[in-house]
């Protein structure tokens, strides 16, 4: 779905280095977790990547989250002593999780270009699949 958002807001969801994921189980217990993102104009795409700490076989958290519950939000924001420059956008919508195909192969090359370090640090091949945010809704705000 396409939807209408401010041109600011939109080149700012492009720009953003960072955003802020948040999910809820079944049950409504919220989880929210930094995450590195792409927007393609469309949708939001953030990589699943092989965790160190992660048992093998054992879903991420949001990842469990979003298989008992697909609607989510995404937080891109900046803050600045100046509030002048404040601003943020939030993206609702519903996830799921791309785990092969060309969709992935494209995120995935989003998300390298975007990202300089997932090919300096080697990190680049470490993707086993994508969460797909297709925005239902979009709330942004600037002190501008």
């Amino acid at each position: 779905m396409k939807l209408s958002v401010p041109a600011w807001a939109a080149a700012f969801l492009h720009e953003g280095r960072v955003a802020r994921l948040g999910t809820a189980d079944a049950a409504g217990r919220p989880l929210v977790v930094p995450v590195c993102y792409v927007f393609d104009g469309e949708r939001c795409y953030t990589p699943i990547d092989a965790k160190p700490k992660r048992a093998p076989g054992r879903a991420l958290r949001r990842v469990r989250n979003i298989a008992q519950n697909p609607r989510v939000s995404l937080l891109v924001d900046r803050w600045d002593e100046d509030w002048a420059g404040l601003r943020w956008v939030v993206v609702e919508g519903r996830a799921d999780v791309v785990h092969e195909g060309a969709e992935l192969a494209r995120a995935v090359s989003l998300l390298v270009a975007k990202y300089p370090q997932y090919t300096a640090l080697g990190l680049a091949d470490r993707f086993a699949e994508v969460i797909r945010i297709a925005p239902e809704r979009v709330i942004a705000w600037s002190w501008r």
